[in-house]
């Protein structure tokens, strides 16, 4: 072989590889990840504060991350997305609003909250994962009705419920949960300020290292649960239930595990969310949680069936970013707020991207 053909056979060897690797990360993730590097070349054109976006977008990864985490036990179980993630929400308001109303102060609170969110989240975890057992194949559409139906009976039992917190219920009433409740004084703030590193202290921006050690640590219990036997059985029902019943794995069993593990997690999510904004919102508020939690594992590179913890991140601090950097730079270039556009066009369409692909699933 001379030296041209040598080259020619390197380059083709080269060209092969940048397509493998397209083609592992994905056509969707490689434009939006171009995306967001353009926004953040862009930003310090148009005159925006490129450390205060920064900084902005590790706090927003730091209150979502544990949300999108929750969607990985159902995906590895075959029980498909998660649209019933308020179910795992409306546990953690619960254990919220229940640890303010027996007096928890500081960041104590945050963990008297997570304790008493757990029950909740156990049993409407149990019951989620029953149903879901009930109508196999038909998950994702059942789940968006048991999630929006979950939401409105809430929406009138905040009203009900006996809480007489002042720092709750409306004030001229005396009964009834406000629509926000300001967490100063309780677990607002309690990971975000924990060994917080400061990047813009002018600006009130601190890298929230609690946050992200807590995240850190609850994806590196998810991932040692994933490589024990239960975890493992766990992947194979996702993989091929046939194969697994058939090995003698319980089935049922491990999707209704699956449902409770991310039903947990999303009411621990929502606490790490509340923590980082400083507030609690309650009513519809769970309700604009589901499509960003659901597109932020989509565009991490996760399958109906298959998902990462890496998937997690990547996802995360991609949607984030977009949400983000859209509204300061596309507002300073065009005077014109179209971020809640590019919001929607990415949710539903990485949402219909993974569709489309249910039946590709397993191999990226």
């Amino acid at each position: 072989m001379d030296k041209t053909d040598m080259e020619k056979t390197l380059e083709n060897r080269d060209l092969m590889e940048r397509f493998s690797f397209a083609s592992r990360f994905g056509l969707p993730r490689t434009i939006i990840a171009g995306f967001v590097l353009l926004l953040f070349v862009m930003a310090p054109i148009v005159g925006a504060d490129l450390t205060m976006q920064v900084g902005n977008v590790i706090n927003r990864f730091s209150w979502n991350a544990v949300l999108v985490l929750a969607m990985v036990p159902m995906i590895h179980s075959g029980s498909s997305l998660n649209f019933g993630i308020p179910l795992g929400i409306i546990a953690g308001l619960l254990g919220g609003t229940l640890a303010i109303q027996l007096g928890a102060t500081g960041p104590v609170s945050f963990f008297i909250a997570i304790l008493l969110a757990t029950p909740f989240a156990l049993l409407l975890g149990g019951g989620y994962g029953w149903l879901l057992n009930r109508i196999k194949g038909g998950e994702m559409m059942i789940a968006t009705y048991v999630g929006l139906a979950s939401i409105a009976f809430m929406c009138m039992m905040w009203l009900l419920l006996p809480y007489t917190s002042p720092t709750m219920v409306w004030g001229l009433s005396g009964k009834g949960l406000r629509t926000t409740i300001s967490l100063d004084g309780f677990y607002g703030g309690a990971l975000a300020n924990f060994l917080q590193i400061p990047i813009d202290p002018a600006n009130g921006l601190y890298f929230p290292t609690g946050a992200i050690l807590f995240f850190a640590l609850l994806a590196l219990g998810m991932w040692a649960f994933l490589h024990t036997k239960t975890g493992t059985a766990m992947t194979a029902v996702g993989s091929n239930p046939l194969f697994a019943r058939a090995s003698g794995i319980n089935v049922d069993k491990m999707r209704l595990l699956s449902v409770i593990m991310s039903t947990w997690l999303g009411a621990v999510g929502i606490l790490v969310y509340q923590q980082g904004f400083g507030f609690m919102q309650l009513y519809m508020a769970p309700n604009n949680m589901t499509l960003p939690t659901v597109a932020a594992i989509l565009i991490g590179g996760a399958a109906v069936n298959k998902a990462t913890i890496p998937h997690v991140i990547i996802g995360t601090i991609l949607y984030q970013s977009v949400v983000t950097l859209t509204p300061t730079v596309m507002t300073a270039m065009i005077h014109m707020d179209v971020s809640e556009v590019v919001r929607i066009i990415i949710s539903n369409g990485m949402i219909v991207y993974a569709l489309t692909r249910k039946v590709k699933g397993g191999s990226r």
